[in-house]
């Protein structure tokens, strides 16, 4: 779908009317010749951020998107790392780990994809005239630490901000229709993510690399380090009632292809709105299952059932709501192989021998 046939888009929605979608992916940069990861010791805020100040984004609209200091300019892009902050702890600068995509808020999945898409291509030409590559990794393949000035009042947030630094990954937000929002109950919501997240998210497994090699636990080849470090701190979702009922979901890994965010789109879609789904699970028993999921994927006790109980329901729950559940096809075959993104990575690692081989696969295989 063309970005500007929106309007048309919207007119052709039937029962998804009042549903809004918005992705947000961050992106490593990686050195055009070697293929060598770059970071905070390579990477300065101001050229990043005048490179993205320079993409036109006009014609795609800036719909839901919120302007965060130090950036000046409010567009679908933006800087990712550590916040620098002044005595009073206001952004004043950043130490950057890559670039982030923000789609508009959109009307439909096909809307938001055509957004996400667009944007991306933009991107990667903005990015290759300056000499910088853009690639899906969820983990700094080389850097597991970071430690900075305290840029949050909270501890907690401050410990996440620099847990965050070698970690990227997508957020998938959906804001709910007015009709649908009175049957939501949060606290019944929290404890179906806590039940069914670690679940859904084996099926998007994608990082097994670290510290300059394939990341080894207990002897064995781990599936998601990412998982791993953020299962402990980091949120499962968030939500925004004050911007429209908007749902955050936070779990997954970044997808090595783009066409997989219309899977993750919708299998949020059938979490929040599947009533079918009775699970319910404490924050302990998801940190607990989430590092387990993170070491050994399908491996894990009760995760190939849980993950087949969503699969299972959402043919029913999306098509009442207007949805097309067929690409849920690619989580369905992944399931039933027990093979996920992270296997792949392995072979490739295996096969090539090196990390920056792994990455300009992955730079390229990026459609």
């Amino acid at each position: 779908m063309n970005v500007n046939d929106a309007d048309h888009e919207r007119g052709n929605m039937g029962l998804q009317d009042g549903f809004r979608v918005g992705i947000e992916a961050e992106f490593a940069l990686v050195d055009p010749d070697s293929f060598r990861p770059l970071w905070h010791s390579d990477l300065r805020f101001r050229n990043l951020n005048h490179i993205l100040e320079g993409i036109p984004v006009d014609d795609l609209g800036t719909e839901g998107l919120k302007l965060e200091p130090p950036h000046r300019k409010l567009m679908p892009y933006v800087v990712e790392g550590y916040h620098l902050p002044d005595p009073e702890m206001n952004p004043v600068d950043i130490l950057p780990k890559g670039v982030e995509i923000r789609t508009p808020i959109a009307h439909s999945i096909d809307e938001c994809m055509a957004l996400l898409s667009e944007l991306f291509g933009r991107l990667k030409s903005a990015l290759a005239e300056a000499g910088y590559v853009p690639v899906p990794i969820s983990f700094h393949p080389f850097e597991s630490s970071f430690e900075g000035p305290q840029n949050k009042r909270r501890h907690e947030f401050w410990q996440w901000a620099m847990e965050a630094m070698v970690t990227y990954g997508p957020d998938i937000n959906v804001h709910l229709p007015d009709r649908l929002m009175q049957a939501v109950d949060v606290r019944e919501l929290d404890g179906k993510v806590n039940y069914y997240g670690p679940a859904i998210t084996a099926m998007t497994l994608a990082s097994p690399l670290a510290n300059g090699g394939l990341w080894t636990i207990r002897e064995r080849v781990g599936k998601s380090i990412r998982t791993y470090h953020r299962s402990v701190i980091a949120p499962a979702i968030e939500i925004h009632p004050e911007q429209g009922h908007r749902f955050e979901f936070k779990l997954f890994d970044m997808p090595c292809r783009l066409d997989d965010f219309r899977a993750f789109l919708l299998i949020w879609l059938v979490l929040l709105l599947g009533t079918e789904l009775k699970g319910r699970a404490s924050r302990e028993t998801r940190v607990y299952d989430l590092g387990a999921v993170a070491a050994f994927g399908f491996g894990e006790e009760t995760v190939c059932e849980r993950a087949a109980e969503v699969l299972d329901c959402a043919p029913s729950v999306l098509s009442r709501h207007g949805f097309d559940p067929h690409p849920l096809d690619v989580f369905v075959q992944r399931l039933d192989t027990k093979r996920v993104p992270a296997d792949d990575i392995i072979e490739l690692y295996q096969r090539e021998g090196s990390i920056p081989a792994v990455l300009r696969h992955l730079a390229f295989d990026l459609c």
